[in-house]
């Protein structure tokens, strides 16, 4: 079989290879069969987004936990109460949102792996963890940002084609929550 062009698929929740600037995330690449089924393959340019079960929940668990993790790294640098005030929040939103995922999995009887960051959320966290209190705030809202609209996007395709019921439910249920995070994150660039 022949396969088809390399397709860019989405960093979830945290797709951001720089550092504080609103450069596009940084994309993976995997060579697609072209028997591949329809929903699994987008057009060049457009981040693929999962609509399995597995697929979906992965990328979901590790955008949450990159959330809350680099969310009490700027916890313990930031001085600025209204990015504090986002990430508290971050914390606190993405610990519901994994719950609704893992109960949404619960009910259509999926086991749910621990997530795991991939390795450009890992180097993020990273980033954030070794940045002194001058520089964190800013870098730390930029990968908020990328990772943002990443999730967003994860959910929202998920809630229109995912495979399975409750899964859906949950997604559409979390995209007002990433959406109301989004403009939140626009409030504080205006800020600034």
């Amino acid at each position: 079989m022949k396969n088809a062009s390399v397709l860019s698929l989405a960093v979830f929740l945290a797709a951001c290879g720089s550092n504080n600037d609103s450069a596009p995330p940084p994309v993976e690449t995997a060579t697609v069969d072209q028997a591949a089924p329809a929903e699994m393959t987008a057009p060049a340019g457009t981040p693929a987004t999962p609509v399995d079960a597995a697929g979906y929940i992965a990328k979901a668990g590790a955008g949450d936990m990159w959330e809350i993790e680099s969310s009490k790294a700027l916890l313990a640098k930031s001085t600025n109460a209204d990015v504090k005030a986002f990430a508290q929040m971050m914390i606190d939103n993405h610990a519901k949102s994994t719950a609704k995922v893992k109960a949404a999995a619960a009910e259509a009887k999926i086991d749910v792996a621990p997530p795991k960051l991939d390795a450009d959320q890992q180097k993020m966290l990273d980033d954030i963890k070794a940045a002194d209190a001058a520089s964190i705030d800013a870098l730390y809202l930029g990968n908020q940002t990328a990772a943002h609209d990443a999730a967003l996007a994860l959910h929202k395709a998920y809630a229109a084609s995912g495979d399975t019921p409750s899964l859906k439910k949950a997604a559409s249920e979390i995209v007002p929550v990433v959406e109301a995070h989004r403009a939140e994150l626009g409030k504080l660039a205006a800020k600034r």
